[in-house]
């Protein structure tokens, strides 16, 4: 019994959280205001139907007091005409009819009564009704306006979520770039030293020969001039080769 006690008392919970997501406030206020509505309608409702039957009472007991003026001069007709005994019927039925006036009045006092009960409840409860809906609309507007700020703090959350993930994509991006600069530096670098051959030049393999010649030449002619401004050149040593002969000859 404790393991079923508390699995029902477990599955109660989880409903009553599943009912608590399902449930919209506003939609439970707008169904006790139908529901008191319907109440207040129905007293509405009997107090027509009692003040109804205190109509049809006072009706019915108009014409019963109709009958009576008419027993009434019907006696007095009988006398005139010496009829004492149709005198005495009329009076017996007036009295008859007396009778039923009086119990007429008697439900009729009795239905005003509750007619005046009905009446000040009905008010009681329009006013109760009225409260009600006052309040209700007032915590209707209250939820409407808090469900609109959780939505909206949602919302800007979402965004701040969303925008810091765009502002990590930006920086991987920014840092992407940067390393594709970088790589393309030092790969105009190498190229420069010579140490990267340029696959996309346009030059074969004899124009690249016929390069490092002219670059030989060049270097070669370069070297000459040097050595002959540096007095290293061929045209010194040959004349100090003749200097030297001359002076041979003459000790000679």
């Amino acid at each position: 019994m404790g393991l079923f006690t508390r699995m029902e008392t477990v599955f109660k919970s989880k409903m009553n959280k599943v009912l608590n997501k399902m449930e919209d406030p506003r939609e439970t206020l707008d169904y006790s205001y139908e529901k008191q509505l319907e109440l207040l309608q129905n007293v509405k409702r009997g107090v027509a139907e009692v003040a109804s039957s205190k109509k049809r009472l006072q009706l019915q007991r108009a014409k019963l007091m109709q009958s009576t003026d008419k027993l009434e001069g019907q006696a007095k007709d009988a006398i005139a005409a010496n009829r004492e005994d149709l005198a005495r019927l009329a009076l017996e039925r007036k009295a008859a009819l007396i009778q039923q006036v009086e119990g007429i009045d008697r439900e009729i006092l009795e239905l005003e009564k509750q007619e005046e009960k009905l009446i000040a409840s009905e008010k009681r409860l329009s006013t109760k009704v009225e409260i009600f809906r006052t309040r209700k609309e007032s915590v209707k507007a209250q939820y409407s306006a808090a469900e609109a700020q959780v939505k909206i703090n949602e919302s800007v959350t979402g965004i701040s979520e969303e925008m810091a993930d765009v502002g990590l994509a930006l920086e991987r991006a920014e840092n992407k770039t940067e390393e594709m600069k970088a790589r393309a530096e030092a790969i105009d670098e190498l190229m420069e030293a010579g140490t990267l051959e340029d696959l996309t030049g346009s030059r074969d393999d004899i124009e690249r020969e016929l390069a490092k010649i002219s670059t030989q030449s060049n270097v070669e002619s370069e070297l000459a001039r040097l050595k002959t401004e540096a007095g290293k050149g061929p045209e010194k040593a040959k004349t100090g080769e003749e200097g030297k002969g001359a002076e041979e000859k003459k000790e000679a």
